[in-house]
């Protein structure tokens, strides 16, 4: 008689331990999720931006994760990753969209019909019900640099904006020229520009920087609307003997190097870590059903000899 109650004993236990597998398996988190999607994570610009959305799952309890497509040949390697994140259904998804791909617009508008808000961060695309953007006014950003500038040159003076032309028709590099554009211009500052069409990404900005020197050999300053190209025009201008203000913009921690060591003056720099963290502070705000504004502008900062020192151990520290 023992024996026989023992059976059904032991199989209730086998149950009661195989639900609890299954349990685990699926997960019992119910946190809210959140998805942030970026552009690839193989820069320290975007590192520095998956920083701050961890630092926001960890300071607000969420379930969260931050992707990126990888290495693949495929066109619209932004548009699989995303495909993927749809089928999961998190409650938010933070991206950080091609402004350039129409295939990424169109799965974004998927997300929005199945009623998952999107946040875009760094770049603006003209997505219909987007619940915000949280990122840099880029015009603004120009025109900072453009001031910066014309703060080291004298009305009259010639400067050079290396960029190719398909540079103005996307939103990020094109607001910054005509920003830049603005501030050298009100300053009395002649811009010279010259557009390329070469083949070689990687050396686009030098072969540009080189052609403007030939053409304009008065040149007494460069505005590029990045950090790296702003290095690539330098080493030009290095290897030409010449010595001129630079300014950039990103504030990734070579050029910030370069100006501690005093062989730039500044540049202007946006605010990744803060696109990160404000992105998941206001997923969080978009679950709770509160209201957000649809433009949250996290600033551009100078970068000068003065408090480079400051960000440059704020990003060892954050990188390290």
């Amino acid at each position: 008689m023992k024996k026989k109650q023992r059976i059904p004993l032991i199989s209730s236990l086998l149950l009661v331990i195989v639900i609890g597998c299954i349990v685990k398996f699926r997960g019992t988190d119910d946190r809210p999720r959140v998805v942030v999607v970026l552009q690839e994570l193989d820069s320290q610009y975007w590192n520095i931006v998956k920083a701050g959305a961890e630092k926001g799952f960890q300071e607000f309890d969420i379930n969260g994760k931050v992707v990126a497509p990888g290495n693949t040949s495929k066109k619209d390697a932004l548009e699989y990753t995303l495909k993927g994140i749809l089928n999961e259904r998190p409650d938010v998804l933070v991206v950080a969209p091609d402004a350039s791909s129409p295939a990424v617009m169109s799965i974004l508008k998927e997300f929005v019909e199945n009623k998952i808000p999107v946040l875009l961060v760094d770049t603006d695309i003209p997505l219909e019900h987007k619940a915000s953007y949280i990122g840099t006014d880029n015009f603004e950003l120009g025109r900072k640099a453009g001031e910066l500038l014309a703060s080291q040159l004298q009305p009259g003076d010639e400067v050079a904006l290396p960029f190719l032309a398909e540079d103005l028709t996307y939103p990020v590099s094109g607001n910054r020229i005509k920003g830049a554009t603005v501030s050298l211009e009100n300053a009395g500052i002649k811009v010279a520009t010259e557009q390329l069409n070469v083949s070689n990404k990687a050396s686009t900005t030098r072969e540009i920087m080189t052609a403007i020197l030939q053409k304009h050999p008065d040149i007494k300053g460069v505005y590029a609307t990045t950090d790296t190209k702003a290095m690539d025009a330098l080493e030009v201008i290095k290897e030409q003997g010449l010595n001129m203000p630079v300014i950039g913009a990103d504030g990734i921690s070579e050029m910030i190097e370069l100006i501690e060591k005093g062989t730039l003056t500044g540049t202007v720099a946006q605010n990744p870590y803060d696109m990160g963290y404000i992105s998941i502070e206001t997923a969080l705000k978009v679950i709770k059903g509160e209201d957000v504004k649809k433009n949250i502008d996290t600033g551009v900062d100078v970068i000068s000899k003065d408090n480079a020192k400051l960000k440059l151990d704020f990003l060892r520290e954050l990188l390290k």
